[in-house]
C-alpha cells in the first residue's frame, strides 16, 4: 500500500498546488460571475433589473463563461495529479484537532471534486445539445455552482496556512535521490504546459464567440457562421411544430386598443434597422442584420404607456421558451424590434418567420421566434 511518501517528485510540492489552484480560483470565479448573470437573465430577481445596455454585453458574458468553464477543465486535471498523493496520507491517531480538520478538508475536496466534475461535464454537453438525464439541466447547473462555491470556501480556509506558506515564489526543491524519470519535468516546465493546454484548448474553442478566430476553433460545437442566412438554428422549426404560415396569419397585440395586423401590414408600419448578435447560452453568437417594427411603438399605436412589460407569445407548441417576457426597459430600447428581416431578406421559417423578437443583451433563447401576439403588461 502506498503512502504520501511515495511520491517525492517536487510537481507535487504544495507550492505547485497553490499555483495551479490560483489560475483555476479565477477561472472558477469568472465562470461563476458570468453564469451567475445568464441565470439572472431568465429569472430576474426584483431586486436586479437588467439593463438593455451594452447591446452586446451578454454575448461577452456568456462566451466568457464557456470559456472559462472549458479551460478550467485541464486546469482541474493538473491540479488534482499534484494533490492525489495526499489521499494516501494516514489520518492522525488518536482523534485530535488535527485529525478533524483532515477529514474536513478531504470532506470537502470530494464534494468540490465531484460537483466540479459534475458541473463541468454537463456544461460540456450543454454546448452540444446534448441533455441524457431526467433532471432540468439549468436549474441543476446552477445548484452545483453554489456547492461548488460553499465547498471551494471551506477547503480555502482549511488550507488558509499552507496556501499563505507558499503563495510567493520559493527556490526549487530537488531531493538529491529523484530518479531522472522523476526529475525529468521540473515545477517551471510543468507549469508551461498545464497553461499552453489551457490556453490551446481556449484558442481552439472561443472561435464560436470571437468570428476572428473561427478558423482555428477546432473544438467547437458550432461554427456561428453556418445556417439560413448566415445564422445558426438551435430549435427548428419543425422541432418547434412549426410546419408552415398559413395567408390567414395575423399578429395580434392586447392592450388599451388590440391590434390585429396582417404581414402586409406590418410591412407597411415605419421599419426600423437593428445590428444585433444572436448569443446562446452553449456560448455560441453571432450578429445579424436585423429589420421590423421596435417594439415602442406598437405599444405607441395600442396606447399602452412607456413603461409597461410585454409578454411575447410564440406559435411552438409547448417548450420551455414557448412565451417569454419584456421588462420594460427592454421593450423601450429603440434597438427591440419585432423584427421581419435578416440580412436583407424575409426571415427564414428557421429563424422565427413570419415575426420574431430581437432585443440588446438578451440571451437567444429569449429572442421569442414566430411570435404571433404580445400581451401588455402595466
Amino acid at each position: 500500500m502506498p503512502t504520501e511518501k511515495s511520491f517525492p517528485s517536487p510537481l507535487h510540492h504544495p507550492r505547485v498546488a497553490t499555483v495551479i489552484g490560483r489560475w483555476l480560483g479565477v477561472a472558477v470565479v469568472i465562470c461563476f460571475l458570468t453564469g451567475l448573470y445568464s441565470h439572472f437573465q431568465q429569472d430576474t430577481p426584483s431586486w436586479l433589473p437588467i439593463p438593455s445596455r451594452p447591446a452586446t454585453l451578454y454575448r461577452v458574458t456568456q462566451g466568457l463563461h464557456v470559456l472559462t468553464g472549458t479551460v478550467a477543465v485541464p486546469l482541474l486535471l493538473a491540479k488534482l495529479w499534484t494533490v492525489y498523493p495526499k489521499l494516501f496520507a494516514k489520518l492522525p491517531w488518536p482523534p485530535s484537532r488535527k485529525a478533524i480538520e483532515t477529514m474536513l478538508e478531504r470532506a470537502s475536496i470530494l464534494v468540490l471534486v465531484s460537483a466540479m466534475a459534475l458541473e463541468l461535464v454537463t456544461g460540456f454537453l450543454n454546448t452540444l445539445q446534448w441533455y441524457p438525464w431526467p433532471f432540468p439541466f439549468r436549474q441543476t447547473h446552477y445548484a452545483l455552482a453554489w456547492i461548488i462555491v460553499g465547498a471551494l470556501i471551506v477547503h480555502i480556509a482549511v488550507k488558509l496556512p499552507l496556501i499563505r506558506a507558499n503563495w510567493r515564489r520559493i527556490a526549487e526543491i530537488v531531493p538529491n535521490s529523484l530518479p531522472p524519470a522523476i526529475s525529468g519535468l521540473t515545477r517551471r516546465g510543468l507549469f508551461r504546459t498545464v497553461a499552453g493546454a489551457a490556453a490551446l484548448v481556449g484558442i481552439t474553442s472561443v472561435g464560436q464567440s470571437v468570428p476572428a478566430l473561427g478558423p482555428v476553433a477546432v473544438l467547437a460545437p458550432r461554427k456561428p457562421n453556418i445556417g439560413p442566412q448566415g445564422l445558426p438554428v438551435n430549435r427548428t422549426a419543425e422541432a418547434a411544430g412549426v410546419t408552415g404560415i398559413g395567408p390567414d396569419w395575423r399578429f395580434t397585440v392586447t392592450g388599451p386598443r388590440s391590434l390585429e395586423l396582417s404581414l402586409d401590414e406590418l410591412q407597411q408600419l415605419p421599419q426600423s434597422r437593428s445590428a444585433l448578435p444572436i448569443a446562446c447560452v452553449e456560448g455560441w453568437s453571432q450578429g445579424g442584420r436585423w429589420e421590423g417594427v421596435r417594439i415602442r411603438d406598437l405599444l405607441e399605436l395600442c396606447g399602452a404607456p412607456a413603461h409597461s412589460r410585454v409578454r411575447v407569445v410564440s406559435m411552438e407548441k409547448g417548450g420551455f421558451y414557448a412565451t417569454s417576457e419584456l421588462p420594460e426597459q427592454f421593450a423601450a430600447d429603440p434597438l427591440t424590434l419585432l423584427a421581419l428581416r435578416l440580412n436583407g431578406s424575409q426571415l427564414a421559417l428557421d429563424h422565427g418567420f413570419p415575426a420574431r423578437i430581437i432585443a440588446p443583451n438578451r440571451p437567444g433563447v429569449l429572442q421569442t421566434k414566430w411570435v404571433h401576439r404580445l400581451e401588455v403588461i402595466t
